[in-house]
């Protein structure tokens, strides 16, 4: 059988490795965190963190699949409703049992009375009313928990904000038609984008606002642009060679390995979700809640006198934790939620697809 020479001849969107490889880069996360709060430090390739590449890897595939959404439904209302069935219940979920149960548990295993968290200023309650907008405006409670230097209650979350933002832009360009229409507009755009990361990078001079949003919004251009020109994009064993070296060269030689090697990650990663020949279709999709609640669970595991056990029995039984807490928010929470998605209208498929010439591989 021929190998596929471009992305929209790699990917079935029935039979694809998307699914396998965020519940990876999920775990990766959780690994790389229970690491930090355990001992302190987490592993890192140059000068970047392994959870940082992890998070990065997300948006990269959720730029592919997010636009995809879009060109598919090519309708804001029903977009902005899906998308906020998909993260809004299980971010609110996680929210107010972090408040009412979590915070409350961390203050008992430190010593201290479960009501005394619950209100008054930077309490349980703050922490629900605060951040409940999806900006972590709010990340401890009551200073808990005490053990730790810096008291977040979940370090993960944050990164959703940002997710939503990327969402909105990508509903911006649907909705101006850039998307269907101006593909390699919008193409020429990620690419002005990846040129100011590398020339600030390199120049040290400040060009774009911020540091989290640029850095999360090129990952997530970077995987929608690889779905708008997919026809165009190389999946072949030189295209693979060229996008690891860059991505190495860009790990060991940069401070920000984005400035050089952003676009061969982003390559790598969609080859991989695309290529990878296992490709078991998972009923739970169990990625995100493993993603929100692994902190949590984690700061719990590490409140009990398991504290003082082989790090690997920590990180087991932290994994294990995650895994139920998954299961329970996918099952009683993101599963229900999402059976809302079509509560007006059965979804009906685009037939047109994609922008023509481009489409075909989207069916």
């Amino acid at each position: 059988m021929r190998r596929p020479r471009t992305l929209a001849q790699a990917y079935d969107p029935r039979g694809n490795a998307f699914d396998v490889l965020r519940l990876a880069l999920a775990g990766t996360v959780a690994v790389t965190h229970a690491m930090q709060l355990a001992l302190g430090w987490q592993p890192t390739v140059g000068g970047t963190e392994v959870g940082e590449l992890a998070v990065d890897g997300f948006f990269v595939l959720s730029g592919f699949l997010i636009t995809s959404s879009w060109l598919r439904l090519d309708s804001p209302g029903r977009f902005a409703w899906h998308r906020a069935l998909r993260i809004l219940p299980g971010f609110w979920t996680c929210l107010l049992v972090t408040a009412v149960v979590v915070a409350p548990l961390l203050a008992v295993l430190g010593g201290g009375r479960a009501g005394d968290v619950l209100t008054g200023p930077g309490s349980a309650t703050t922490y629900v009313l605060h951040n409940a907008g999806l900006f972590m405006a709010q990340f401890g409670i009551a200073g808990l928990p005490a053990s730790t230097p810096d008291p977040v209650v979940n370090g993960s979350l944050w990164t959703l904000f940002y997710e939503a933002l990327c969402y909105a832009a990508v509903a911006g360009l649907g909705v101006l038609g850039l998307l269907r229409r101006r593909p390699l507009l919008v193409v020429a755009g990620v690419g002005a984008l990846q040129l100011a990361t590398t020339a600030q990078v390199v120049t040290g001079v400040q060009l774009l606002p911020g540091e989290n949003l640029p850095r999360l919004l090129l990952l997530f251009a970077l995987g929608a642009a690889a779905l708008l020109v997919a026809d165009r994009v190389p999946v072949t064993p030189v295209a693979l060679l060229v996008a690891g070296a860059s991505l190495v060269a860009g790990l060991l030689l940069l401070d920000d390995y984005r400035a050089l090697g952003a676009p061969g990650f982003a390559l790598l990663l969609l080859a991989v979700a695309a290529r990878l020949p296992w490709r078991p279709r998972l009923r739970r999709d169990l990625s995100y809640g493993a993603y929100v609640w692994h902190w949590p669970v984690a700061l719990l595991v590490l409140s009990t006198p398991l504290a003082g056990a082989p790090f690997v029995v920590v990180l087991g039984v932290v994994l294990a934790a995650t895994a139920l807490a998954a299961l329970a928010s996918w099952h009683l929470v993101e599963s229900p939620a999402l059976r809302l998605k079509d509560v007006r209208s059965p979804l009906r498929r685009d037939s047109s697809g994609l922008h023509s010439g481009r489409r075909s591989f989207l069916r």
